[in-house]
């Protein structure tokens, strides 16, 4: 078998992640999901509506003490009105991923598994930094309480079902009711202005960024599932690596 000159090994798997992020991220894959004008009016005010009770209940939920009751429960009806929002704006679509073979298109599993993977690898090298800057790292470990002196496994759960419920909502029903244009810049600011009730910039940033990966994604592959992929494999690690990591850092 002919080995590969040295420069090109070394070369390869820049370029390989390269053509992995533009499949991932940039080459939308085709597909019709128009709707009528009456479809997509109902679309937005049901979206308009979604978003601003989700928000009170986003901030009033991580405002909430870390182990409280009014927490879980608050956090729980959050899930069920993304959930419920996205749903009664109209129909979702799990979307396509492309593939190697480059003649077919697959349902997005593996794809946003590895990316999540690689957005993870990516926070926990800016934890390093973070946990160096006393205001900043006290912004986190707020957010972090919950994981710390909370009930884990039920944190996990709740973790895991607004995960979900966030991406039903702002990669489902709000990204259809904005329309074809800017659509993953104007979900990513509103996905960063839900959070802004918090109080917690920290987290507004880690919105923004997830929200504009995934908005990529919705873009890219006309759906939820590749976005759900990512943010349940983004949170549901940082939720158990990131308290470890900060406090051997501390």
């Amino acid at each position: 078998m002919r080995k590969l000159p040295r420069k090109k090994r070394l070369l390869r798997p820049p370029a390989e992640l390269a053509k992995f992020l533009q499949a991932a991220l940039i080459d939308p894959v085709p597909r019709d999901h128009s709707q009528s004008d009456a479809d997509f009016r109902k679309r937005r005010i049901v979206a308009a509506i979604t978003l601003v009770v989700g928000s009170i209940l986003l901030a009033f939920g991580l405002t909430r003490p870390p182990g409280a009751t009014s927490f879980y429960v608050v956090t729980v009806l959050l899930a069920a009105v993304w959930t419920v929002g996205a749903f009664a704006s109209g129909p979702l679509h799990l979307g396509w991923a492309h593939t190697r073979a480059g003649g077919r298109h697959a349902r997005p599993l593996l794809q946003p598994f590895l990316l999540g993977l690689l957005i993870v690898g990516v926070f926990c090298a800016g934890a390093v930094l973070v946990a160096q800057v006393p205001f900043l790292r006290d912004l986190v470990n707020n957010v972090l309480d919950y994981a710390r002196f909370a009930s884990l496994p039920v944190v996990a759960v709740i973790t895991l079902m607004n995960g979900i419920a966030e991406e039903l909502f702002f990669r489902g029903g709000l990204f259809a009711a904005i329309g074809r244009r800017h659509a993953v810049t104007i979900s990513t600011v509103l996905y960063g202005i839900a959070t802004l009730g918090t109080g917690n910039l920290m987290l507004v940033f880690a919105a923004i960024v997830l929200g504009f990966i995934t908005g990529l994604q919705r873009n890219v592959t006309g759906g939820i599932l590749a976005p759900i992929i990512t943010h349940l494999t983004w949170s549901m690690s940082l939720l158990f690596v990131l308290p470890p990591l900060l406090t051997a850092l501390a």
